[in-house]
């Protein structure tokens, strides 16, 4: 009834929103004198509410281009491999000749948002380095027939995906993946995989999240894993393609996490109408395209969804060596050739210090030369992976540590 309820007022909203978006486009042309401030109001109000509300169209990466060693190159965005709940996608420069550069495997949150959240972090990455990444399905469009989706399955998909970009690839996980991707690496380890990652860097993910709780970890704490089956999970309605698929609303996703920060979403909102009527309109664009991408929602597959909660926040299985993968413990002790690069971010209440750095210590094998761990200060959590600390402070770390990994042996 969750999903219903929602689907219903989004329909029944979407009208007035439609009519409010042509009615601020129309005002703003009646707006432009400098005495005309009330109507440059009226324009704001309507900008806001037309704007307000998510949307399950995922976005565009639009990267078409990008400099390397100061020339223009092409960038073609392509479909490497797929399966129902995911695309690997490759951004291929076609036109780049010489030295290869070193392939690096994104791996994108399945946590509410599309990968296309982290546009920056591929765009920064894409001028010194061969870029792949998990392109995630919202799972309401995903028919009941592609069958159920487990954590195991996460990491199953990161292995294939490592496995087909080939020996001499590295790795690189943006929060929630952290802990697959690690078990990942260390399974491959084990096995030796041709294409166990050279280079291993965790952004903000939750490695140990018994480290200094936040308040994310003690919602996950405080109740049992029925409570969040029943409040949390809810079926794909009619007409999706995913009809009767259970699955944890990327809708609220998106309402826990703006309930965190609520007094900066609402200055953000506040700012937005004083640029609009200021006449910013730089500044109101800049607005438009962070919040549109940040309402921008998936939904996750229910299964997938619970196993995270019981296995990363609620029984602690990688940290305490009690994880499993079809039935196989797995052994971080087996990563020894990996580097690792562990990065966090100095305000990050979503994943806080100290817990993704957790992976340094698990990794007891793995020689003190080839591990390192940054955390940046003045960040929160989007800043890890986004935005001028990232691409100007951040980055170059990982960089240099891909250059030391070096490529396959």
């Amino acid at each position: 009834m969750l999903y219903d309820f929602y689907q219903a007022q989004s329909v029944w909203l979407a009208p007035s929103r439609q009519f409010a978006r042509s009615a601020a486009r129309l005002l703003e042309g009646f707006g432009q004198a400098p005495a005309a401030v009330g109507v440059r109001r009226a324009a704001a109000w309507c900008e806001a509410y037309g704007h307000a509300a998510t949307t399950h169209e995922r976005p565009e990466f639009g990267i078409d281009a990008v400099v390397v060693d100061g020339s223009p190159q092409l960038v073609v965005e392509e479909v490497a491999a797929a399966t129902p709940f995911a695309r690997l996608l490759h951004f291929r420069k076609p036109g780049l000749t010489g030295r290869p550069q070193p392939r690096v495997l994104i791996v994108a949150p399945m946590s509410g948002h599309f990968a296309t959240l982290l546009r920056g972090t591929v765009r920064t990455m894409l001028a010194e380095h061969d870029v792949w990444i998990t392109d995630w399905i919202n799972a309401r469009d995903i028919a009941l027939s592609a069958g159920r989706f487990e954590l195991e399955d996460f990491t199953d998909h990161v292995i294939h995906f490592l496995g087909l970009i080939g020996p001499g690839v590295h790795a690189l996980a943006v929060c929630q993946p952290a802990p697959a991707v690690l078990a990942a690496a260390a399974l491959m380890a084990e096995d030796g995989h041709p294409a166990t990652p050279r280079s291993l860097t965790l952004m903000a993910g939750p490695i140990d999240t018994r480290v200094n709780p936040t308040r994310v970890n003690e919602l996950a704490q405080g109740h049992p894993i029925g409570w969040f089956e029943r409040k949390m999970i809810t079926s794909v309605p009619w007409p999706h393609a995913g009809v009767g698929r259970r699955v944890y609303p990327g809708f609220l996703q998106l309402g826990a996490f703006m309930s965190m920060n609520l007094d900066r979403h609402v200055a953000a909102q506040l700012s937005q109408f004083r640029a609009l009527v200021r006449g910013d309109r730089d500044g109101a664009a800049a607005h438009r395209r962070f919040y549109g991408e940040y309402l921008a929602v998936m939904d996750l597959p229910g299964e997938f969804y619970l196993g995270t909660v019981r296995s990363v926040f609620q029984e602690h299985d990688l940290p305490l060596g009690t994880m499993t993968h079809r039935g196989r413990r797995v052994d971080l002790s087996a990563i020894r050739r990996t580097w690792l690069l562990t990065v966090e971010g100095e305000l990050d209440d979503i994943c806080s210090i100290g817990q993704t750095e957790a992976a340094q210590e698990l990794c007891r094998r793995l020689p003190g030369a080839r591990k390192r761990h940054h955390v940046q200060s003045g960040v929160g959590h989007y800043g890890v992976f986004n935005g001028r600390r990232w691409s100007r402070e951040i980055y170059p770390l990982v960089r240099e540590v891909i250059e030391r990994a070096g490529p396959a042996r």
